[in-house]
Parts: structure tokens; sequence; C-alpha cells
């Protein structure tokens, strides 16, 4: 995935959830942030920044901010991008394709229950059909990726629903696309939202897939890459 005439920018602070000010050539402005977790470790005064212009010229806000770089680091912090990244990564990703096989159908937001579900894909050889959840995964402490990085009701109710799934003959996935690279393993944020982890475990016993890939990040891109290893349980998983 590519954002267009992207610009590099300083950090200053974050305003709110929605606003942070950077200095963009000598000036200070006010940007949208596309990520309204905490990234509380992200958000650091001086860090380096990259804005995506608005699409909209007569919004408040001329740019959003999408990426900043923590230790050297790019890190994409667009919460919006990581669907489209699997979206697109389904086909073209082959380690993806591997397990997923030759889709003959796929599309995004698709309901099931309560609850709307990222992608729906089909595999007319396999016969198998399901949904696919993804998960962008922001948060990362000496080479370890966590989700989340704040309580999730919500995630744990898609969960619940996945496993639902399962019941009625689907075979459904959790994604969790890691919007950086570098990290040597993914494990649930146990400290932070115990019941996620929880709810993550039992899926993976009733049969929801769960897998995890870092992505490759640039300024104006973001591209799903290689399978980080997992650990769910108290075995590794790749």
């Amino acid at each position: 995935m590519n954002y267009d005439a992207v610009v590099r920018a300083t950090f200053i602070r974050r305003m709110n959830r929605f606003i942070a000010q950077v200095n963009l050539d000598g000036e200070v402005v006010e940007v949208h942030v596309k990520n309204t977790g905490r990234c509380a470790e992200l958000f650091v005064e001086g860090a380096q920044v990259y804005l995506e212009p608005a699409k909209n010229p007569e919004r408040k806000t001329r740019y959003s901010l999408i990426a900043i770089f923590k230790n050297g680091i790019l890190i994409n912090i667009d919460s919006q991008i990581p669907n489209a990244v699997a979206y697109e990564a389904i086909t073209s990703n082959p380690h993806l394709r591997n397990i997923i096989g030759e889709v003959t159908t796929l599309r995004r937001e698709v309901t099931f229950q309560k609850s709307r579900f990222d992608i729906y894909y089909e595999n007319a050889e396999t016969g198998n059909k399901g949904f696919i959840e993804v998960k962008g995964v922001t948060l990362e402490a000496e080479g370890e990726a966590m989700f989340p990085d704040a309580p999730t009701s919500r995630g744990t109710k898609h969960i619940r629903e996945l496993m639902d799934s399962i019941d009625e003959g689907f075979q459904s996935y959790i994604l969790f696309v890691v919007q950086l690279k570098g990290v040597t393993i993914f494990r649930p944020n146990q400290k932070t939202d115990p019941l996620f982890s929880k709810t993550l475990k039992e899926a993976q016993k009733k049969g929801v897939q769960i897998l995890c890939y870092d992505s490759i990040v640039t300024p104006d891109s973001i591209r799903l890459d290689q399978p980080v290893a997992m650990k769910i349980e108290a075995m590794e998983h790749f």
C-alpha cells in the first residue's frame, strides 16, 4: 500500500486522541493522528514523523500523521491501513497464500452475527470459506511485538464471534499485522488486557487460526512481509 506526497516533520506533542502538534519546516502545525491508541512509547517530543496530506482540501487539519521513528525503526501507526495491507497480501504474499490458498472470492467488511469482520474469503479448490479479522500492531519492546496497547472489549467480542464461526463450518483467522520490521516474537499483551489474551488462547484451541506477519515500512508505503513467531501459549508457533 502506498501513500502520496508524504512529508517529514518533527513531533512536538499530542494534544488529544486525534490531534498532535508537529514542526513542519519551522511552522507549528496541528495534524490528525491516524491512531487512537495510547502509543505513549512512540509519541516522544523530537521524534521524526511522516505526514500524509489530507485528501479533502477543506479539512481543518492539512495533514495526517502516518509513521514515526522509534530508536531508528520506522513504525507505521495508521490504524486504517492494516486491513488494506492484508487484503492486498492475500493474493500477493507467498507465505500467506500457502496458508489460505488461491481465493476465488474476497470481500471486505462482511457481517457475521453482530460483528463486521475485515475480510471474507472463499477457496473453491478446498471448499474452505471464512473470515479474517485483522489487528494492527504498533507496540514493540525489546524486539517483542504485543497487542493490544489498551484494553479492547471490541477485540475480545470479535474473537468470540470468530469462535462461533468455527461452529458453523467456517475456517476463520486472526491476522496480526506488525506495522514495523525487526521484531522476533509476538505475544498477546496479557498485562494490559488479560481477558483478550485469555480469549485468544481459547480461540486457538477452538480452531481459529492465528497468524502474525511483520511489514516492510517506508515513509510512503507499507507491505506485509514475513511471518513472526508467536507465543500464544507455553509453546511457540510459526
